[in-house]
This record gives C-alpha cells, structure tokens and sequence, in this order.
C-alpha cells in the first residue's frame, strides 16, 4: 500500500510538472508568445510607459490569490472585483484593453486555449525585456481562477511599509528578503500618483513634519511637483531614467532618494543595504536577479489542470 501510494504521488507531480512549464503552449498555440509581443510592440508605440504598468499588472496580480488573473475581471452589482480596490484605482484602462486584444487574437489562432493569467506573466516578461531588462523563460500552463474580490487586496503590500512588514508579507508568498530588494527594483520604470507618499512630504508619522531621511533638495523637487492636497499629478520613480531597465533605482535609494516609504526601508538594514549597493553598482547582475525573482514570484498559487478555467473573456468571470 505504501508503495502504491508513493506511485500516485510521484504521477501527482509528474502530472502537475507537465501542466507548468516553459513551452507549456509549444503544440498546442505555438505562436502563443509572439502574439503577445507582437501586440504589446504595437502598445508600446502608442503609450511608452505602458510596459510598467503591465508589468506591475502581474505583480498586484499574483500577490492577490495567485498568479491567476483574478485582478482582470470586472466588477458585477453582486461583486466589487480588486481591479476597483483602492490599490489598483491607479491601473488606466489602457492597461486593460491591452490584455483584451492580445486575448482576442489569441482567441482567433488557438480557441480557449491561452490562459488570461498566462499572457499577463508573458506581457510581464516582454515588458521588461522592452526597457532593456534581460530577457527569462516564462513557465506557462496557468489556468485563470473563478473569483476576485476587491477586499482581498489586503495582500498588496502597501508603499508606508517599513523593511519588517514587507519581509513578513513576502515570506507570506514563498519570496525571501532577497527576491524583496529584487523585485523593488521594478521602480526603475514608470510613475506614482502624488497620494501614494504625500505623508512623506507633509506628515511623516503623524508628525505634520516632512520624513528626515528624504535628500532635502529631492523633497523640494517632490513637493514642487506635488503640491500638499494634490491627487492627480504624478512623478518618476526613478529620477534618473524612467523609461530604461537598469540599476538607477538602486542609486536613487542609496542616497536618500527613494520614492517611497517601502523603497527607502531597502537601506535600514545592513543586509538590505548591502545589496541596494550591489545592486547600484552591477546593473547586470540585478536584470539576471530579477529575471529569476520574476519567475519566481510567477509560481505563487498557480492553478493547473482542473482547478481552474480558461476565460474567453479576461474580465468575466467564468460560472460553468
């Protein structure tokens, strides 16, 4: 009995390996993933920043019950879905519609076979791979799950946390406080609105005061560009090159001028610190970290085979 019982096991996962993997779509959809790098090349050309976004796209996704694609579906009168939780308001629909003409294509050449979560971990890829970051194999095979709720984005970390609260959510994922510092790295692309570190500027702590550890002229430059009560406006995260996939973030954040809360927290250790400074130093060793970081954090409550679906429609979800 015993050994029968290892027999099934081993098939379990022998099983479970064959329905994750790279080249998961080689027979069944082989043009999967130029598809989508044919459409996002075209999305690049009419929104240059898009690609942080997509990219962040996979990161709010799978933090938020797995890599599954829930934060694509639309909310319903029965359902507030996460996309309408306060941390993803600041997604454009742009964002959205990428996802959804990729799908259809992919609809055209391969009938309900490319999951929705699948071309969000591939865009995730391309996009990096656009601004100049190193290009990784993406394993592919997710199926898309059957629920999004906007309550459960409590799992995004938010940008005020502090180096001990954004390594205890991360271990809450399998990430180590490695795969951390590395994926904080995704700053060196695209923008924040004003609110998401405004306390910063004008309340740090409840202290009516400005965050002391901020470089004085950055924090001229921020509230210039933020003025108190501002909602709207936006910044670079990186202020070096916002639009390049390199090690700058790491600069920025060695010398006091991180964005955010949870950016600046990267220097409050010695070995947090340790590898910001690594980090700045040796850009290509930070694009092949992130590279495995990503996929890495790609694995986080996939579903394979029947547990769960493939939508013909990313933003519905499917009730069979």
């Amino acid at each position: 009995m015993l050994l029968s019982l290892v027999v099934v096991l081993c098939m379990s996962v022998a099983s479970s390996a064959s329905e994750f993997k790279v080249g998961f779509y080689y027979e069944s959809c082989p043009k999967a993933e130029d598809i989508v790098k044919e459409e996002l090349d075209k999305a690049f050309k009419a929104s240059a920043g898009i690609g942080a976004d997509l990219l962040r796209l996979h990161f709010h996704d799978c933090f938020v019950g797995g890599c599954e694609a829930s934060i694509l579906v639309d909310s319903t009168q029965a359902n507030v879905a996460e996309k309408d939780a306060p941390p993803n308001e600041t997604f454009e629909d742009e964002v959205f519609d990428v996802i959804d003409t990729v799908k259809a294509r992919l609809e055209v050449a391969c009938k309900g076979t490319v999951s929705c979560a699948d071309i969000i971990a591939f865009a995730a890829r391309d996009s990096v791979v656009h601004y100049g970051g190193t290009y990784y194999n993406v394993p592919s095979g997710r199926k898309d799950g059957k629920a999004s709720i906007a309550n459960e984005t409590v799992d995004l970390p938010p940008p005020t946390f502090n180096i001990s609260q954004l390594t205890a959510m991360f271990a809450t994922k399998g990430l180590s406080q490695d795969d951390l510092v590395i994926l904080s790295g995704a700053h060196t692309i695209g923008v924040a609105h004003c609110p998401s570190f405004s306390d910063r500027l004008y309340n740090f702590s409840g202290t009516l005061k400005g965050d002391p550890s901020l470089d004085v002229e950055y924090a001229k430059q921020l509230k210039h560009e933020c003025p108190r009560g501002n909602t709207v406006n936006e910044v670079n995260m990186d202020t070096q090159s916002p639009l390049t996939f390199d090690s700058s973030f790491y600069e920025d954040v060695a010398t006091n001028r991180g964005l955010f809360t949870s950016d600046q927290t990267l220097m409050s250790t010695s070995a947090t610190a340790y590898k910001v400074s690594q980090y700045a130093k040796y850009p290509e060793s930070f694009k092949k970290a992130f590279a495995a970081s990503m996929v890495k954090m790609g694995k986080i409550g996939v579903l394979t085979g029947k547990q769960g679906t493939i939508r013909a429609n990313c933003r519905v979800i499917d009730q069979s």
